[in-house]
């Protein structure tokens, strides 16, 4: 006899709200700020460059590893990723998400299906890899510090 308190639809529900909460983990967002005190399950960050940037790794759902780096002050200026799947960018550029689509969708394709670039003013985002192998970096040009490059977001 059936489960008359078993539905499809309450399973497929719940199974949503399973894949969104655990997809939520403890980053910020570019331009957001690093949470200040560490998380019990993500590492202390680390102080790079003189000082000049903190950056903390993070796993995501996916088994992605995910560097942020921030400013003295928190705030979160870049994000590197590299593993088996694409991080959520739309999670990861916050803010910077829209402007991300609009000159990713303005961009003229190139013919590379591995790799993509895509420059605006207020955000950089590259991204590339085959599949199960991808890397990338996002970051905000106009908020690195003195002395810090694109280069040094590894």
């Amino acid at each position: 006899m059936p489960n008359p308190s078993f539905s499809p639809a309450l399973a497929a529900s719940v199974m949503v709200v399973a894949v969104l909460c655990a997809g939520t983990d403890a980053r910020a967002e570019l331009g957001g700020t690093m949470p200040s005190q560490a998380d019990s399950t993500i590492a202390a960050p680390q102080t790079l460059l003189n000082g000049a940037l903190r950056l903390r790794t993070l796993t995501d759902a996916g088994n992605t590893t995910i560097n942020e780096y921030a400013t003295q002050t928190g705030q979160i200026i870049a994000y590197t990723w590299q593993g088996p799947t694409m991080p959520d960018l739309r999670a990861l550029l916050g803010q910077y998400a829209d402007s991300y689509r609009t000159g990713a969708a303005a961009s003229a394709p190139d013919g590379n299906l591995h790799a993509s670039r895509v420059i605006r003013p207020d955000v950089i985002v590259e991204s590339g890899g085959p599949m199960r192998g991808y890397v990338g970096r996002a970051w905000l040009p106009a908020a690195l510090p003195p002395g810090v490059t694109a280069g040094d977001f590894r």
